[in-house]
């Protein structure tokens, strides 16, 4: 009986979790699980923004944060080093021109050593 719950909660709890991967944010980009937090990827020509928030979606500063965006564009693959911003978000450049929605990793460091990363497809 009891695996018959946890059957029926695991097939609720499934598809909800998979909604919340790629969601729109709150900066237009797209939102996706990071470890502990989410990132949102806004990509506007070469420009990477990266904003960082925790589970309740409330922003985290990204000051002492450090961040990597490995993005593909054009079938090649793209390494952009992401630097803080004004302490709300990190942005860094690529050397083409990306898509508005490139498929990729973004891997962050936080200031306490833990290292994160967030798929986007």
């Amino acid at each position: 009986m009891y695996s018959k719950y946890l059957l029926i909660g695991a097939l609720l709890i499934g598809p909800g979790s998979a909604w919340a991967h790629d969601s729109k944010g709150a900066n237009g980009g797209r939102v996706t699980d990071a470890g502990a937090y989410h990132v949102e990827m806004v990509v506007k020509s070469s420009t990477v923004d990266v904003f960082v928030s925790d589970a309740g979606g409330k922003p985290v500063t990204t000051s002492g944060f450090k961040g990597t965006a490995i993005l593909v564009a054009g079938g090649k693959s793209q390494r952009i080093v992401l630097e803080p911003v004004d302490g709300a978000r990190l942005s860094g450049s690529a050397t083409a021109s990306l898509p508005d929605q490139p498929k990729g990793v973004v891997q962050l460091t936080a200031p306490d050593g833990k290292t994160v990363q967030g798929k986007f497809d």
